[in-house]
């Protein structure tokens, strides 16, 4: 997927293309995250859809749930989807910088010429 530093620099057109094909798995990683997030809300604490969307996002950005838990399987969700959306932004923070660094290290690689 990525050139060898033996090769050139990828040229601007098809690294702009890698960002935007990075942007997109991201986008689904995020989507289906959040998917489970909403019905996981909505099974285990039969909170409406609207009030899952919004305890599901604040979870999957890190600022903490809205709505109170008061069952048991929903403490348990929240606490693993918590956990999982740890894990989830951390990856979607290597899928987006990856073709940065990885231009970035290859630049650097690159022979001097004269």
């Amino acid at each position: 997927m990525y050139e060898h530093r033996r090769e050139p620099l990828l040229p601007l057109g098809r690294f702009l293309w890698r960002l935007f094909w990075h942007a997109l798995v991201s986008t689904g990683v995020v989507s289906l995250s959040l998917g489970i997030g909403v019905v996981g809300y909505h099974v285990t604490e039969q909170l409406s859809w609207l009030d899952a969307l919004l305890n599901a996002s604040m979870i999957l950005t890190g600022m903490g749930p809205v709505n109170p838990m008061t069952t048991v399987a929903g403490k348990l969700f929240a606490s693993a989807y918590a956990l999982y959306s740890g894990v989830v932004f951390l990856a979607v923070t290597a899928i987006m910088m990856a073709p940065l660094a990885h231009r970035l290290l290859h630049r650097l690689h690159l022979p001097i010429e004269e």
